[in-house]
């Protein structure tokens, strides 16, 4: 569970918009030129949404969770990245001890237009565990590896070109499974935002000042107009069977 002991300092944090500190000697003169990033300014009430969002949300992603016999641990833990240089972005990650993590950079938090975009990140990154994705997907990227190689050494490849085949087989893998990932994760998070009270609607209105995906770009995400039309799609079911 989220520990609103730490939200106190958290909220602190963000509000007043402190960097940590950097222990890390300063590069040289000559590798200074370049223009450094921006830091985010995350407002209180920005940071008072997001606290507000984790409240509501996350008891709704760990019963959806633990309602999935498959998934062993079911316990969140929302993090975010105090650099404040970093740009929008929300991922989930899985601790050694397997623990779901889910992190939230100062940018996305600050540039959420309101409670709905944040509820919605939040149910798709939630989304990612419950489905099983990251096992799923080391999976898929290593049997992707295997296919490629052997059908690269059947052709007579010389070791340099096997190692090749894999690592484009590997890749090409991850790529098809994690667009489809996205999609399952966009259905999931509909429905976890609906649940916890929002409207993912308006949550998912992000994707129209996000960059479209491209080949240079979160290549590994579908279209931002085929994830709206899923949230869309979502809904309409939702709203369907009630």
């Amino acid at each position: 569970m989220f520990d609103f002991r730490n939200c106190l300092l958290v909220l602190a944090v963000l509000a007043g918009c402190a960097p940590v500190p950097d222990a890390a000697p300063a590069p040289p003169a000559d590798q200074t030129s370049a223009p450094k990033p921006k830091p985010v300014v995350v407002t209180e009430q920005s940071a008072q949404n997001f606290l507000e969002v984790v409240r509501r949300v996350e008891p709704v992603a760990e019963a959806l969770c633990r309602a999935a016999p498959q998934i062993g641990n079911c316990d969140f833990r929302i993090a975010v990245d105090s650099d404040p240089t970093l740009p929008a972005n929300a991922f989930q990650t899985v601790s050694p001890s397997g623990r779901p993590i889910i992190v939230f950079t100062l940018a996305l938090i600050a540039e959420a237009h309101n409670e709905d975009e944040l509820a919605f990140v939040l149910g798709h990154e939630a989304g990612h565990h419950i489905l099983g994705h990251i096992p799923q997907q080391e999976t898929i990227t290593v049997t992707g590896a295997m296919i490629a190689g052997v059908q690269a050494a059947a052709t007579g490849a010389d070791r340099t070109a096997v190692k090749a085949a894999q690592q484009k087989g590997a890749e090409d893998s991850y790529l098809k499974f994690s667009k489809a990932n996205e999609l399952e994760a966009d259905r999931l998070g509909t429905q976890i935002a609906y649940l916890a009270g929002y409207d993912p609607l308006l949550g998912a209105a992000f994707f129209d000042r996000m960059p479209d995906p491209n080949a240079k770009f979160r290549a590994s995400h579908p279209a931002n107009a085929q994830r709206k039309a899923v949230v869309q799609a979502t809904m309409a079911a939702i709203l369907a069977a009630r």
